[in-house]
């Protein structure tokens, strides 16, 4: 089972190894992992999505609340949170297809972000399913290269 968790730590060095480490020494799988400074520049949110079993992370969560520079854990069940993710996909694009990758980033409601003669960058926000449809629907043109950021999620 997937689970996104969203930990609030003291911004220090060395927390993010802590933290990533007390996962893999439990067996976990990262499929996702994001970390950025909040709002108050002394705290960083660390979004993690794993792969476990309930019993295993409920065990990692209360080990990681005991963990000294982490400040809150949440494990985020359904649709308690909401969850995006940010991606830049290089997608093959000449004078003869670009108008049908415009029509589809218009359907996305994504933002080309770059344009080239043979190609163009486009900038997707949204949830896994969205991102995979967009994908999906851009694979006959051609994928050049994909950046993504990793889930981010905050509690509604």
């Amino acid at each position: 089972m997937r689970h996104t968790l969203s930990v609030l730590v003291e911004n220090q060095f060395g927390v993010l190894a802590r933290v990533a480490g007390m996962f893999s020494g439990r067996g976990f799988n990262i499929d996702s992992l994001n970390v950025a400074p909040t709002h108050d520049p002394a705290l960083s949110r660390i979004t993690v999505v794993l792969k476990g079993d309930d019993a295993a992370l409920d065990l990692a969560i209360k080990q990681l609340r005991k963990l000294v520079n982490v400040v809150e854990a949440v494990d985020f069940k359904g649709d308690e949170a909401v969850v995006r993710e940010l991606m830049l996909v290089k997608v093959r694009a000449d004078s003869k297809t670009r108008a049908e990758v415009m029509q589809i980033c218009d359907i996305f409601r994504t933002k080309i972000v770059h344009v080239s003669a043979t190609d163009v960058i486009i900038e997707v926000t949204g949830d896994e399913s969205k991102a995979g449809a967009f994908l999906k629907l851009l694979e006959p043109f051609g994928i050049l290269s994909l950046a993504r950021t990793g889930v981010l999620a905050l509690k509604r």
